[in-house]
C-alpha cells in the first residue's frame, strides 16, 4: 500500500502568507495566482492543504482572529466597561497601523460579485458575533453598576465597533497612528459615566 507524499512545507507558515495577501488586497482583489505566488506552492498543493479559495480565506480569518485580533478577548476581560472600550480601540489601532493598513474584517469584505456572497455572509456573521459578545459584556457592566441602568448595551456595542471599523478605513487611507489615537480619545471622552450602585439606587427612589 502506498501513501501520498508528505507535504514539503509548513501549513501554518504558508497560511500566514495567504493571510497577508487577503489582508492587503481583500477577498475579491486576490487572485489564486497571487496566493500561490505568495505561498510558494502550486494550485494542486493549495487545494490539497486548504481547499478552494473561499475555504482558504475562512482559515485565514480564523488565523487573523487568533493572532493579530487576539486583543479582542483580552479587552473583553478588562474589569470595567471603559477599560474594555479602551482595549478594543487602541488594540485595533495597533493592529491596523502595525501591519497591512486596515482590518481584514473590513478589507476582506470588499467583495461585491454575486459569487462572493458567501464570503460577505461569513464576515457579517463574525461581526455580529463580535457585537453580541461586546453587548453581553456591557450587560454585565450594567448589572454591576459600571454602566447606567438605562444604558443601551446593544447600541453601545454597535457604536464601539462602528468606531473601530471606521478607524480601519481611515488607516487604509493613510491616516497616522497618532491621528487615530486622537479619534479614539475623543470617542472615549463621550463614554457614559460610571454610576455607583448607591447613587443609582438613590436616584430611583
Amino acid at each position: 500500500m502506498t501513501t501520498g507524499r508528505p507535504r514539503q512545507f509548513d501549513v501554518d507558515e504558508r497560511l500566514d502568507r495567504a493571510l497577508d495577501v487577503f489582508w492587503r488586497q481583500g477577498y475579491e482583489g486576490t487572485a489564486l495566482s497571487d496566493l500561490t505566488e505568495a505561498m510558494g506552492i502550486n494550485r494542486p498543493s493549495l487545494y490539497a492543504a486548504y481547499g478552494n479559495k473561499e475555504s482558504l480565506f475562512r482559515k485565514a480569518l480564523d488565523r487573523y482572529l487568533e493572532g493579530p485580533a487576539s486583543y479582542v478577548p483580552t479587552a473583553l476581560a478588562e474589569p470595567t466597561a471603559r477599560a474594555v472600550v479602551e482595549g478594543l480601540l487602541y488594540g485595533a489601532i495597533r493592529v491596523i497601523t502595525g501591519g497591512p493598513d486596515g482590518c481584514l474584517m473590513v478589507q476582506g469584505a470588499l467583495a461585491t460579485a454575486e459569487q462572493n456572497a458567501g464570503v460577505q455572509r461569513e464576515i457579517a456573521a463574525r461581526r455580529r458575533a463580535g457585537e453580541a459578545d461586546l453587548a453581553a459584556r456591557f450587560e454585565r457592566a450594567r448589572a454591576e453598576g459600571d454602566l447606567p441602568s438605562d444604558a443601551d448595551c446593544p447600541g453601545l456595542a454597535r457604536y464601539v465597533w462602528s468606531i473601530s471599523y471606521g478607524l480601519s478605513v481611515q488607516a487604509a487611507g493613510g491616516v497616522s497612528r497618532d491621528d487615530l489615537n486622537r479619534v479614539a480619545a475623543l470617542a472615549l471622552s463621550a463614554w457614559p459615566p460610571v454610576v455607583p450602585p448607591i447613587a443609582a439606587q438613590e436616584r430611583s427612589e
